[in-house]
């Protein structure tokens, strides 16, 4: 058999079981729903301590069945409000984009006028952002723009709540940079829709899918070429005029654009492609892949200070070997940082 022919067989293989292995992976590796058992007996503030020092080690599953324990056996507890907004970022982080977004949802309705509110926005927003970015799309040059857009949408409606309700958050910035880039991926799924109805002769769907692009994406790259497919259309529809008009704005916008050869308009075979969409996607990736954890509030942060302040109270003689390791380890720590001026005071002035 030539070689040419057992890659072919092989990628078909891979391909057919590329579904099959995304269901699985987060199982294997996660061991799919915890089964830890949590015990009855413990207060509010010990499951939740329990339930960050999960999301410390990055135990996302574990963190998730701690904090819909605690939810569960606290709803209306000093710690449910914070643990549901933590369950949106363990949720996200267990690459469940699902239930992250039912989460979000969640939050948002029964806390409209929280401070945070705005994070459960952004959250649902990026949980969308990532919900087709799989393996293959990571590492293979597949073309986005010829993708279900469903998600792309849901993302930019979500981040566009964000940045109109909230337009001094924290997170509108890198919202509203996700959102140029989700306007571009999808102008540039509406114009390769539009090619496919050219090609079906379907003139007058090809002219609309081209028009909206021009009116309502203003800014994006495929501006041009969706008065491209207007012109081509209105062509072969016998709309003079239309075309005219339409290759009139060409001209004068995009006087480089392919299609224009001489000031004349001539079709370009094959479809229009777009490799900044892949570019732009791989620096989201490589900048933004990490979600901020959610902001604390007065009660997970005065549980933080009481725990600190009961260890640093342990006698060293009560601890583990380890425990007295970590805390020799800090005390060197902190001795490096201090400065001159600091030992120079013998820390009278600190």
């Amino acid at each position: 058999m030539p070689v040419k022919h057992l890659l072919l067989i092989v990628l078909l293989v891979l391909s057919a079981g590329c579904a099959e292995l995304k269901s699985l992976i987060p199982s294997f590796l996660r061991g799919g729903e915890s089964r830890e058992v949590i015990d009855e007996n413990l207060t509010e503030a010990e499951l939740y301590k329990l339930a960050q020092n999960d999301l410390n080690v990055e135990n996302y599953t574990s963190a998730v069945a701690k904090l819909k324990a605690l939810e569960s056996r606290y709803p209306f507890g000093r710690y449910a409000e914070q643990s549901q907004l933590e369950l949106i970022y363990a949720y996200h982080k267990n690459a469940e984009p699902e239930a992250a977004r039912a989460a979000a949802d969640r939050f948002i309705r029964l806390h409209p006028q929280h401070a945070n509110v705005d994070y459960a926005y952004y959250l649902r927003g990026l949980s969308s952002f990532e919900q087709d970015r799989g393996l293959m799309t990571r590492f293979l040059p597949l073309d986005l723009t010829k993708r279900d857009p469903g998600a792309a949408r849901d993302s930019f409606n979500d981040f566009s709540q964000l940045t109109s309700r909230f337009p001094q958050s924290r997170y509108a910035p890198d919202a509203k940079a996700r959102m140029v880039y989700l306007r571009n991926l999808l102008a540039a799924g509406e114009i390769h829709v539009g090619y496919y109805y050219l090609r079906r002769k379907a003139y007058v769907a090809a002219a609309n899918r081209g028009r909206y692009v021009v009116e309502t994406m203003q800014g994006s790259p495929t501006v041009g070429d969706g008065l491209a497919l207007m012109i081509e259309s209105y062509q072969n529809m016998g709309l003079d005029d239309l075309a005219d008009t339409s290759l009139h704005m060409l001209k004068t916008n995009y006087p480089d654009h392919p299609t224009l050869n001489g000031g004349r308009f001539t079709p370009v075979e094959g479809l229009p492609k777009y490799p900044w969409i892949a570019q732009k996607a791989l620096a989201f990736i490589e900048d933004n892949s990490t979600a901020p954890p959610p902001p604390q509030n007065s009660a997970s942060r005065d549980l933080d200070r009481q725990y600190q302040t009961a260890e640093q109270e342990i006698s060293e003689d009560l601890l583990a070997p380890w425990q007295r390791e970590q805390r020799q380890q800090a005390a060197a720590k902190e001795e490096e940082e201090r400065s001159w001026w600091s030992r120079l005071t013998f820390g009278l002035f600190d």
